[in-house]
């Protein structure tokens, strides 16, 4: 019990770093909630700062939501456990404690969830967004997409029930932490891929 406690304490606690925020301080570049989208996550850091430093964003963002969960699994915590360790993490990105509560809206660090929980699904929410960004050139679309469908995949791919659930509620909270971006596609505001970034 006090394992799996800590384990979806680890999760939290590794989401909660937040990646954009760290890099730009080590670049030297400025905060990127005092610009753009005020987002902390690799798109707003592209759209302000440039290819490198939204890579390193990115890359950091995937792998605190990768490591976590791949540590329940490894010391062999049950599915309910490593799943749950990796809704912590998502919570972690979307409301750091060592940032004021105050974070991004989580895709990359869902995927690296999916990668390291059931990687089929996340290897489905790659492939859709990379066809609905293609598509349309809007990474929100896609990454909206590309979550909304995530539990069906799961589910449709033999994932267990356990996992569905969690991608769900994820899912879930993308979705809303995505509100202003549904507002500005509707209001034809949305930056486009390639539109953005140095």
């Amino acid at each position: 019990m006090l394992t799996d406690v800590s384990l979806i304490a680890l999760g939290y606690l590794a989401g909660s770093v937040a990646s954009a925020i760290i890099v730009c301080r080590i670049l030297g570049l400025p905060d990127p909630r005092s610009a753009g989208s005020r987002n902390p996550g690799a798109t707003n850091v592209l759209r302000l700062h440039g290819r490198k430093a939204a890579a390193l964003a990115l890359a950091g963002d995937v792998g605190k939501g990768l490591v976590p969960v791949m540590l329940a699994s490894l010391i062999g915590a049950g599915p309910w456990i490593t799943a749950l360790t990796g809704v912590a993490a998502f919570v972690g990105h979307l409301y750091p404690i060592f940032f004021g509560f105050r974070g991004g809206r989580g895709v990359a660090t869902l995927v690296g969830v999916l990668l390291g929980t059931y990687w089929p699904a996340g290897l489905a929410f790659v492939t859709t967004w990379l066809v609905i960004a293609a598509a349309f050139r809007y990474s929100s679309l896609a990454s909206m997409t590309a979550a909304a469908l995530t539990p069906l995949y799961t589910w449709a791919l033999g994932g267990r029930i356990e996992f569905v659930i969690c991608f769900s509620i994820m899912a879930a909270a993308l979705l809303w932490r995505h509100r202003p971006n549904i507002h500005n596609l509707l209001a034809g505001r949305e930056s486009k891929i390639g539109a953005e970034g140095k």
